[in-house]
């Protein structure tokens, strides 16, 4: 915004006619900037949340079928995002090859092997380790950010590291530190990759056919690569009738999170770039504690709540100086 006011105040210095509807032009555009900035803002630190949130959620459905719980998950969704592109009227965009391999690749890893990650993780290290480790992934967006951005404001790089580190250092306080073995480490460091793949490989393909499009089709893919995954896994014990508890969670996870955080997020990233919509990612710790609290798992304490207010300062000062 800054810079349109000082561009449109060095015309009217120079004496230009109409400098001052020109001027009213450069604030008008100006205030629009700074509310849509704010606005993707908003959309993507409350797609985290509700990611965040769903930690807590999550915990009901241990002892369903994951590949087949996942699998659920993504057809509702998938069948939701069809119903909503069919009553939008939105004109068919066919993928190139090269954009079919994206979609493919954006599925099978921000998807598919996240969620089997995340498992195997769990199988040998606790919950804070892994989260501690995914938590890096403010960091690694602002470091890869640079690579999938072709065109547009890029943040400045010594900034958007120093508000990654805050945003990763404060996430890691409120998350807790826990142990596990190297193996567990390994399949956390998986998962990171995984999840901000999920945000890197979306980055190219978000210009031409918008998060609508991105959502739906790497849901739809996700689904036989799940169904399939959970056949060679469990057979057909893979599936099976729902609790009413298990019930509400897969509709958690299916509506709330993959359709509603999955279309804020990707409008967020279209909007911010990966590097400053990767801070709001310090988001998801500090829901997760807020609905522990909450849901009166857990209860958070001075060193958590001094986390929050670094993930905080990270992400502000990161907005405003990159």
């Amino acid at each position: 915004m800054s810079t349109i006011i000082e561009e449109v105040g060095a015309a009217a210095g120079a004496g230009s006619p109409g400098r001052g509807e020109g001027a009213a032009r450069g604030v008008r555009s100006g205030r629009a900037g700074t509310r849509a900035g704010t606005r993707y803002v908003v959309q993507g630190a409350l797609a985290m949340s509700v990611l965040g949130a769903s930690t807590a959620v999550s915990a009901h459905l241990t002892r369903y079928p994951v590949l087949g719980g996942q699998a659920l998950r993504y057809t509702l969704a998938a069948a939701v995002f069809a119903v909503i592109v069919r009553r939008q009227g939105l004109p068919r965009i066919r993928p190139t090859a090269r954009e079919w391999v994206l979609l493919t690749l954006l599925s099978a890893t921000g998807l598919v092997l996240f969620n089997i990650f995340v498992l195997a993780a769990l199988r040998h290290t606790d919950a804070a380790t892994l989260g501690s480790v995914v938590a890096c992934s403010p960091l690694v967006l602002a470091i890869a950010g640079p690579l999938v951005t072709k065109s547009g404001r890029r943040p400045r790089p010594v900034p958007a590291l120093g508000a990654a580190g805050l945003v990763v250092a404060g996430s890691a306080v409120v998350q807790g530190f826990g142990h596990g073995s190297a193996a567990g480490i390994v399949f956390a460091v998986l998962t990171l990759a995984c999840e901000a793949l999920f945000s890197l490989l979306a980055v190219p393909l978000l210009p031409k056919f918008g998060e609508l499009r991105v959502s739906a089709y790497v849901t739809a893919i996700a689904v036989p690569t799940l169904l399939v995954a959970g056949v060679a896994t469990d057979g057909t014990a893979m599936l099976r009738v729902p609790t009413l508890t298990e019930s509400a969670a897969l509709l958690y996870l299916a509506l709330p999170l993959t359709v509603g955080a999955f279309l804020l997020w990707y409008r967020s990233l279209g909007g911010l770039g990966p590097q400053r919509a990767g801070l709001l990612i310090g988001t998801v710790p500090v829901a997760a504690c807020a609905a522990s609290a909450a849901l009166g798992v857990g209860t958070p304490g001075i060193a958590q709540l001094a986390g929050v207010a670094v993930v905080v300062a990270g992400i502000v000062v990161g907005l405003a100086l990159s």
